[in-house]
C-alpha cells in the first residue's frame, strides 16, 4: 500500500509519482547517490564529486560537538550579548531559519545574521550592539565575497573605535581550508579559525559549520539538531521499497510534478516555520533553476482560494505539531479537492528541522536527476558578480552609475499589465532594509497580483537573492518578469578602505544583476522607492488594484 502522502497527492498524481519511483528503484539510484556516482547527473566530474560531503554530515559533525560546547562556554564567559554573523547564501540562509524558528533562548547572546549591503541594514545592526560585547562570525566557503568582506570592514573599524573591545579575539571566522579570509584571520589575529569540510557545496551547508557554530551560540540543543537528521539519512538510505525512502519519495514527487507542469512549488508552513523557504528558495533555485528548466520555489506567498491559482502550482506544507494550524489545514484541503497537488510533511517539533534539512537535501538532488541538470554548480551567479564589478569599475573611473530606465508606480502597473498573465511568475527584488510596514505592502501587493491575474509571486531581498534564487532567475525556464525595488541608500555609510561605500556597493549590485537578466532576454522594471518604501509599494498596488478580481477564501 502507498504511504498516506501518496494516497493524498490524490489518484492522477500518485499514479505518476508510483511511475517515477519505480524508474529510480530501476536505475538504483539510492545506491548510486550515496555510492557518489557523479554519472547520475552529468558525464563528467567536476563541481560533483566535490561537492557530496553533506551525505555524511550528520554523522561527521559530531566529532564537533565538544568543540562547540566549548565555544558556546567561551562566549558566555566573555559576556558576549550580541552575535553577528557575516554571511551569504549558503553561509547565512541555514542560521537565519534557526534564529527566526528558535529565537533568542534564555540568558543566550541574540543572533543577527547580516547578509546585506544595503547601509539602512548595515546601520540598523550596528546600532542595536554593544561593541565590545559583540562576537562576529565572518563567514565564507570561497573567502572572497565582497558582501562579506565589506562588512568585515565595517565592523572591525567600528570595533576598533570603541573602548574595552579586545580586537580580533571579537572575531571566529568559518571558511574552507587555504582561503583568503583564512589569511585575514591570520592577520588580525582571530580569536577561532574554524575550518568547513571544503566537499560541501553553501547551499548544502546548513548541517556544517556553517550552520551549527551558529546553533551553538544561540543555544540550540545541537546534539538533538544531529540526531533528528541522522535519523532522516538513516531512512533516506532505504532502496526497497522505493516509496519508504523519504528523500527519495520527495525528490520523486518535485521531479515528477514538475515535468508535467507543476513546476511552482508552493511552501506552506505552519507560522513558527515560517522561515523556512527563505532556505528552501536557495536549495531548490539555484540546484534546479538552469539548461532553462528547473524549480519555482514559493516562500511566504498569501494563501488564496483555489480559484486563484492555475494548472502549474504544487502545495507542500510543513505542519508543525500543536502549533495552530487550523485555518492552514481548512485551506490546503480545497486545495486538494479542486485537484491542486497537496503534499503535508509532519514535524514533532521544531528539532524535526535538522531531519528535514537531511530530507530537502537529498530529494534535490534526485530532483536535478530526474531534470536532467546538474544540481551542484551555479554556472550563472558569477554573470552578477562579473557586472557589479564592471559597474564598480566605472564608478571609481567616472563617478557615476549607469543609466537604466526606471519607473513610477502608475508606469511600472500598466507596464506590468502587458506581461504578467497564467504560467508567468513575478520576483519582486528589493533593496532596501526590511521594516513590517513594508512587508505587509509588499505581502498586500502579491496578493492583489495572484488573484487578478493568476500568475506566482516570489519575494527577495537584494543583495541576498543573488546568492539564492538569482541562479534561477538567469538559468532557469523562461517567462520570469522582474520587479526591482531600489532604496535611495541615504544616509550612506562607507566602506573602510574601499573607493565606494556601501549604497554604491548595493545600487552596483542592483544594477549589475539588471545587465545579466537583459542578457538572457528576461522583463525587468526598476522601480525607486523613494523617501518611503512601503507607501511606494502602496502607491503601485493602488494602481494594480482597480482591476482586481475579487477571489473568495475559505
Amino acid at each position: 500500500m502507498a504511504p498516506p502522502e501518496l494516497r493524498r497527492l490524490g489518484p492522477q498524481w500518485s499514479d505518476l509519482v508510483s511511475t517515477t519511483l519505480a524508474s529510480l528503484a530501476a536505475s538504483r539510484v539510492v545506491e548510486r547517490l550515496w555510492a557518489k556516482d557523479f554519472r547520475l547527473w552529468k558525464p563528467h566530474p567536476e563541481e560533483i564529486s566535490n561537492r557530496l560531503g553533506w551525505l555524511t554530515l550528520p554523522d561527521d559533525m559530531r566529532a564537533h560537538l565538544a568543540a562547540l560546547t566549548r565555544l558556546a562556554s567561551e562566549t558566555a564567559a566573555h559576556r558576549i550579548t550580541d552575535v553577528v554573523l557575516l554571511g551569504m547564501g549558503g553561509s547565512s540562509l541555514g542560521p537565519e531559519v534557526l534564529r527566526q524558528t528558535f529565537g533568542r533562548q534564555k540568558g543566550q547572546p541574540r543572533l543577527w545574521v547580516l547578509d546585506s549591503t544595503v547601509p539602512g541594514w548595515v546601520r540598523t545592526v550596528t546600532h542595536a550592539i554593544t561593541p565590545a560585547r559583540t562576537l562576529f562570525l565572518v563567514a565564507s566557503k570561497s573567502g572572497g565575497t565582497i558582501e562579506v568582506l565589506s562588512l568585515f570592514a565595517h565592523f572591525w573599524h567600528l570595533v576598533a573605535r570603541t573602548p574595552g573591545n579586545r580586537g580580533g579575539a571579537q572575531f571566529l571566522v568559518i571558511t574552507d581550508p587555504g582561503t583568503g579570509l583564512e589569511q585575514l584571520a591570520h592577520d588580525h589575529r582571530f580569536a577561532h579559525i574554524v575550518h568547513n569540510p571544503p566537499d560541501i557545496g553553501g547551499r548544502y551547508s546548513v548541517l556544517s559549520l556553517f550552520g551549527l557554530v551558529p546553533a551553538a551560540l544561540l543555544g540550540l540543543d545541537v546534539r538533538r539538531l544531529l540526531q533528528r537528521a541522522a535519523r532522516m539519512a538513516k531512512q533516506c538510505r532505504v532502496s526497497t521499497p522505493p516509496k519508504q525512502n523519504p528523500g527519495l519519495f520527495l525528490g520523486a514527487v518535485l521531479g515528477a510534478l514538475a515535468q508535467a507542469g507543476r513546476n511552482k512549488v508552493t511552501l506552506v508552513t505552519s507560522p513558527p516555520l515560517k522561515a523556512f523557504g527563505l532556505w528552501a528558495e536557495q536549495l531548490l533555485a539555484e540546484s534546479t533553476g538552469k539548461e532553462e528548466t528547473g524549480l519555482i520555489p514559493v516562500a511566504q506567498e498569501p494563501l488564496l482560494a483555489p480559484s486563484a491559482y492555475g494548472t502549474d502550482r504544487f502545495f507542500i506544507y510543513l505542519r508543525l505539531a500543536g502549533a495552530k494550524n487550523a485555518t492552514l489545514d481548512r485551506r490546503l484541503q480545497a486545495l486538494a479537492r479542486a485537484g491542486h497537488p497537496v503534499l503535508t510533511l509532519p514535524l514533532r517539533d521544531c528539532y524535526d528541522l535538522g531531519a528535514e534539512f537531511f530530507r530537502w537535501e537529498l530529494a534535490t538532488a534526485v530532483a536535478g536527476h530526474l531534470l536532467g541538470i546538474h544540481p551542484f554548480d551555479q554556472p550563472n551567479v558569477q554573470e552578477s558578480k562579473d557586472n557589479t564589478q564592471r559597474v564598480l569599475k566605472d564608478l571609481t573611473q567616472r563617478g557615476q552609475l549607469p543609466d537604466q530606465p526606471t519607473w513610477t508606480p502608475r508606469q511600472a502597473a500598466t507596464e506590468l499589465g502587458s506581461h504578467l498573465q497564467p504560467g508567468t511568475y513575478l520576483s519582486i527584488l528589493a533593496y532596501t532594509a526590511p521594516t513590517a510596514p513594508f512587508e505587509a505592502a509588499v505581502q498586500r501587493l502579491r496578493r492583489t497580483l495572484v488573484q487578478q491575474y493568476r500568475i506566482t509571486t516570489t519575494f527577495g531581498y537584494g543583495p541576498r537573492y543573488l546568492h539564492s534564487t538569482g541562479q534561477l532567475h538567469k538559468g532557469g525556464p523562461k517567462g520570469g518578469v522582474f520587479l526591482e525595488l531600489i532604496d535611495r541608500m541615504t544616509p550612506d555609510l562607507a566602506i573602510p578602505g574601499a573607493p565606494y561605500s556601501f549604497g554604491a556597493l548595493a545600487q552596483a549590485q542592483a544594477a549589475g544583476d539588471v545587465s545579466s537578466l537583459h542578457a538572457h532576454g528576461r522583463v525587468v522594471l526598476r522601480l525607486p522607492l523613494g523617501p518611503s518604501p512601503a507607501r511606494t509599494v502602496q502607491q503601485l498596488h493602488q494602481a494594480v488594484s482597480p482591476l482586481r478580481r475579487r477571489t473568495r477564501i475559505p
